[in-house]
């Protein structure tokens, strides 16, 4: 498709800036506070038609731990189009565009929240994993959970931030949260309150940031933002905390970034059927320099393997030609001219699910459309499935 000549994209200025504010008013259709929030630590680009801006995002050059490592990240943000520009795939430009300057930064991934999965595909990105919230009534937490012996203390403190750090690495997709994300997060919710909770004479083992929404039809219910827990006790006790607001509070609500993808809620309760799940649209993924980002990335101290991969475009440029090479924890990814002979065939979206570890077996990888010999898919889904994808911040 030709590019619009009559459309520019720029770097907002501050005029600009208020522009794309009130234009992201409009296209949502209430304010997004999160553009005046993060203004201080984004990179802002508009597109201009006539002058006038016509849409607008924010990118944050915030790492992202992949298999226990940091990578350079660029994690977009508010994005929008002036509804009587929809259409026209101006979206597709943007997105670039909006990328460009933070891949000279040095982001090598990127990642988005967005409920245009359909589109998000058709652009190469891919969603690594489901997300649910989770909605559990404080009685049934009261009942289930009554773990004690660990002393809880208002207030975040550096041992727990370190402890939320070590935890975030043993995920695929978190955050290597920046120095402004708890003044962010108390802007965003000024209720927000934190939790950490110990062993007697011990370092943390959980932190716990709670919030209460005041408009639901329950009339009020307790949200948690965050629930880091380094062991099942400490997970059991923050439940059981949760259960003592019983008596004023009928709901505990995870928001959908709330909860590790982990059993243990729903395999202790009396009642499981008692919780409710709401799935939301899922973070993307996408993969913006294969061999940097393989590189950067961490991988088990135990593999030594050599692999032929051919990874397909989606949006129509040719296949690319890698070899894979992983030893003593870690990868290459090299381009090679070689023709012929036994390899794997993924496209760039199930590269980034595969990269994220949302393989967790070679028969789920080959449902998904990856090709190949099954013992050679297995051994590639072994390379990313020891930590699952997990994106606890919404931005």
């Amino acid at each position: 498709m030709p590019e619009d000549a009559s459309l520019t994209v720029v770097e907002a200025d501050d005029a600009r800036w208020d522009e794309y504010n009130s234009l992201a008013t409009r296209s949502y259709g209430h304010r997004v506070a999160d553009i005046a929030r993060l203004r201080p630590r984004a990179d802002a680009r508009v597109a201009l038609r006539d002058g006038r801006v016509v849409a607008g995002g924010i990118g944050l050059l915030v790492p992202q731990y992949f298999g226990g490592q940091p990578v350079p990240s660029a994690s977009l943000a508010c994005g929008c189009v002036a509804p009587e520009e929809r259409g026209s795939h101006l979206w597709v430009r943007m997105v670039d565009e909006r990328l460009r300057p933070l891949q000279e930064q040095g982001a090598v991934l990127a990642t988005a929240w967005s409920t245009s999965t359909g589109y998000g595909n058709r652009m190469g990105w891919a969603a690594p994993t489901q997300v649910f919230s989770w909605a559990v009534p404080t009685d049934e937490l009261k009942r289930t959970f009554d773990e004690t012996g660990f002393e809880i203390t208002y207030g975040p403190t550096r041992p727990a931030h370190r402890m939320q750090r070590d935890l975030a690495a043993l995920w695929n997709g978190p955050w290597q949260r920046p120095h402004w994300w708890e003044s962010w997060q108390q802007d965003e919710h000024p209720d927000l309150t934190s939790y950490r909770f110990n062993l007697p004479g011990e370092e943390p083992a959980g932190l716990l940031s709670l919030a209460f929404d005041h408009h639901v039809p329950e009339g009020r219910q307790l949200v948690v933002h965050d629930f880091w827990a380094a062991t099942s006790r400490a997970a059991a006790a923050m439940f059981a905390f949760l259960g003592r607001y019983n008596s004023r509070i009928p709901t505990v609500a995870f928001q959908r970034t709330g909860l590790p993808p982990v059993p243990t809620l729903l395999h202790n309760l009396h009642r499981a059927g008692s919780v409710t799940a709401r799935t939301w649209h899922p973070w993307m993924l996408r993969i913006l320099d294969l061999p940097q980002a393989v590189r950067l990335r961490g991988w088990p101290e135990d593999l030594d393997l050599t692999l032929p991969l051919d990874v397909v475009c989606e949006t129509g440029a040719a296949t690319q030609r890698y070899v894979l090479q992983i030893t003593r924890g870690a990868a290459e990814l090299a381009p090679t001219a070689s023709e012929g002979g036994r390899s794997l065939t993924l496209t760039r979206r199930q590269f980034a699910i595969w990269y994220a570890g949302g393989y967790r077996t070679a028969a789920a990888a080959a449902l998904a459309g990856v090709h190949g010999d099954p013992q050679e898919i297995t051994q590639l889904v072994r390379a990313t499935s020891d930590r699952e994808p997990w994106l606890p911040e919404y931005f």
